[in-house]
């Protein structure tokens, strides 16, 4: 028996987590990830158009990406005041909302569906993007005809979110990571310095290094001076340094 090869849209269905695996490998962009998973969504699904709304570091929903203007006017109306809305809605429950016919919406969500409808919209597919208990935004899906996505293309849509979303945790934790990576090493170098600064007022001053320390504190609040600062200064400037030691004399 002879077997057939893969499809037209398989290869481009692979094509496509070819691509978005790639862009979380080298030169990581969140807003060009979300992007494309809007452009898949629609080069892919039986839809007219993409949305992808993400949640920032205060857990408010901003708008990412769109596959088109009429998209992202419809996902503005959402973010407006907390209008109500399938994303609001998603982000909440962290479970999807399709929409087959939004002309039954209207008292739901009513200035969605209003500007919706008037880009030409007539149902929505609205996607969680988590991992476990962790929402992160919506994918939201929107067809030009009142009618369902198959069961096949819902999970495949949610494929797309996840593997998007799996991106985006994993930059969020790089980027944790390396502000605290930065915190600490800002913290050892403070610290250096101000050894260093200790070391020179005890030197300069005759005093061993707690009283040298003790003159740099002092000196730093009573001039409204961040520790670290002063103690730059007083490594780099003799002047300075004199005067750390001269209020020790008043």
């Amino acid at each position: 028996m002879m077997s057939t090869g893969p499809t037209m849209r398989e290869r481009a269905v692979v094509s496509a987590f070819v691509d978005m695996a790639d862009t979380m490998v080298a030169d990581y962009d969140v807003v060009d990830l979300s992007h494309r998973l809007a452009r898949y969504c629609v080069g892919l699904l039986p839809v007219a158009a993409a949305g992808v709304l993400l949640t920032d570091e205060h857990g408010d929903l901003r708008l990412l990406a769109s596959s088109n203007e009429g998209a992202r006017l419809t996902e503005l109306v959402q973010l407006e005041n907390d209008q109500p809305g399938p994303c609001i809605e998603v982000v909440c429950t962290g479970r999807a909302v399709v929409v087959d016919d939004l002309t039954g919406y209207a008292e739901r969500w009513p200035r969605f569906v209003d500007e919706a409808r008037r880009q030409g919209f007539r149902s929505v597919h609205a996607l969680p993007m988590r991992l476990r208990a962790e929402i992160v935004g919506a994918l939201n899906l929107f067809g030009a005809a009142a009618t369902r996505l198959s069961e096949d293309d819902q999970r495949l849509a949610q494929a797309l979110a996840d593997v998007a979303t799996i991106g985006i945790l994993q930059q969020r934790a790089l980027s944790r990571r390396e502000t605290i990576v930065e915190q600490l090493q800002g913290a050892l170098n403070s610290r250096i310095i101000i050894e260093q600064a200790k070391g020179v007022l005890s030197e300069r001053g005759h005093v061993d290094v707690d009283t040298a320390f003790d003159l740099l504190r002092d000196h730093a609040r009573g001039h409204q001076q961040r520790l670290s600062d002063l103690a730059r200064t007083v490594v780099n400037d003799r002047t300075e340094a004199l005067r750390v030691l001269e209020a020790r004399r008043r």
